[in-house]
């Protein structure tokens, strides 16, 4: 269905996906961002190979540094796998929004800076209530506003997680050479701490854990990269996220669909949220471009159900009492642990 006017709330790397696939649809979107920065916010910036083909077919090839598997640690117990085929990339955030921004404006999308409060639809199209600037008028809504998205919790689609349940995260990059091609995960006490190369010259330091954590006594508490990282000054600021999870009862309402962090998000704890915000997004303009917004649904289960069972688990028992044995245990079953790896990252 080409011609289709479709706003899209949220600058960020899944916003800016679904604009590029919109336009390459022959859509009309038109991106409506709160805060015109630079799109930094707090992750682990692993691109996991089954993204880079994505990128390459919203042509665009980001600045970073090859990822070539994942390597679970825990004391003294360590498991590797490489990726098999082509490798991830680990991408400073900022870099990646900046090649998606400049791939937009040449293609000639339409960015507002507006800070939206809401939504109101009828059978013809769908109104974006903007607190600063005026309405913008649409034939569909993409909500792509990420883990607090106003638009779910405008229309109602936030379900509240127990707060056991909740986790935060934290990240920081720091000015050293990365002493791997791996993502480096490591269990330490009831946190995980990543280790992601993103530049020749740069690490991404990020952590998951309860509220209160530290990522400075998270590094701490681990010899190996606390050795490593001795004297090395930090190349950003340190970043917050959370609480998570983030879930939502359904992820199409009419004419606006939830795309991304916005329609659910588990857990970072695999590091593959990128890929699967860029297949919803993709999933959602084809949706809009055969005129069924309805299938998106069944699309989003198609495209997030492996994402969503893996990482519950993981989360499940890296909150439980046998938290102490994922790692020993994958090293006792490597093939299953790099199956599951290799179902994470394709």
């Amino acid at each position: 269905m080409t011609g289709v006017k479709v706003a899209i709330v949220g600058g960020g790397p899944v916003g800016l996906a679904a604009a590029l696939f919109a336009s390459r649809a022959g859509m009309h979107p038109v991106i409506l961002e709160a805060r015109d920065h630079d799109g930094d916010k707090a992750c682990g910036e692993g691109l996991m190979p089954g993204v880079m083909p994505l990128l390459k077919n919203l042509g665009l090839d980001p600045p970073g540094r090859d990822l070539l598997g994942v390597s679970y640690r825990q004391g003294t117990t360590q498991v590797d796998h490489l990726f098999p085929g082509a490798p991830g990339r680990g991408v400073r955030r900022t870099a990646l929004v900046e090649a998606m921004r400049a791939e937009t404006d040449r293609l000639g999308v339409d960015r507002i800076q507006a800070r939206v409060t809401g939504v109101t639809q009828d059978a013809a199209g769908v109104r974006v209530h903007c607190a600063d600037s005026d309405d913008v008028a649409a034939d569909y809504v993409l909500a792509c506003d990420g883990l607090h998205s106003t638009i779910a919790r405008q229309l109602g689609l936030v379900a509240r997680p127990s707060r056991r349940a909740r986790r935060y995260g934290l990240r920081q990059h720091f000015q050293r050479a990365p002493w791997s091609s791996m993502i480096e995960v490591y269990y330490a006490g009831n946190a995980e701490l990543y280790i992601t190369p993103v530049a020749d010259d740069t690490v991404g330091v990020a952590v998951l854990g309860p509220k209160g954590t530290s990522l400075e006594q998270t590094i701490a508490g681990v010899p190996e990269v606390r050795a490593r990282l001795h004297g090395a000054v930090p190349a950003s600021t340190l970043r917050g996220a959370g609480p998570f999870p983030h879930r939502v009862r359904r992820a199409q309402v009419g004419r606006v669909l939830l795309v991304g962090d916005a329609a659910g998000y588990v857990d970072a704890i695999t590091g593959e949220g990128l890929r699967v915000g860029f297949a919803q997004a993709d999933e959602a303009i084809i949706a809009l471009r055969d005129g069924d917004p309805s299938s998106y649904p069944r699309r989003w289960r198609a495209v997030t159900r492996e994402f969503r069972l893996l990482t519950r688990g993981l989360v499940v028992l890296a909150s439980s009492p046998l938290r102490r044995s994922i790692v020993p245990l994958a090293s006792r079953v490597p093939r299953v642990f790099g199956v599951v790896v290799d179902r994470l990252a394709r």
